[in-house]
């Protein structure tokens, strides 16, 4: 899990910064992907530590789903982005992208959660 959450940090790092310059430096909202990535990295940092990764991983997962949740107002928008009349399409396009790898991550982790679990009732 360490490893996924350091390849989900940077992933969206990557993200806020081609969105904050794309956008042309218009708007330091187009870098919320990079501030959830950065944290995510942080943890994922912290995870290398076998003492912390539980608690680190726990935190990691917390940050993405606020990360998902926080993208909910503009990916509801997202018909306005295909009708043609969205006022700001790349922010659509970014909360999307947050929203979708951040919801991924949460599944994955739970996933494996789960199965730490049974594998530790079957022993």
């Amino acid at each position: 899990m360490p490893r996924l959450t350091t390849i989900t940090g940077a992933l969206l790092v990557l993200t806020g910064v081609v969105a904050f310059i794309v956008t042309s430096a218009s708007s330091v909202t187009a870098l919320i992907p990079a501030f959830v990535g950065g944290l995510l990295l942080i943890c994922a940092a912290l995870a290398g530590r076998e003492a912390l990764r539980r608690h680190a991983i726990h935190a990691a997962l917390v940050v993405a789903l606020l990360g998902a949740l926080g993208s909910l107002m503009n990916v509801a928008k997202i018909g306005q982005l295909f009708a043609g009349t969205a006022e700001r399409p790349a922010a659509i396009i970014v909360s999307v992208i947050l929203f979708v790898v951040c919801v991924v991550y949460v599944a994955i982790g739970v996933r494996s959660f789960i199965a730490a679990r049974r594998t530790r009732a079957a022993a």
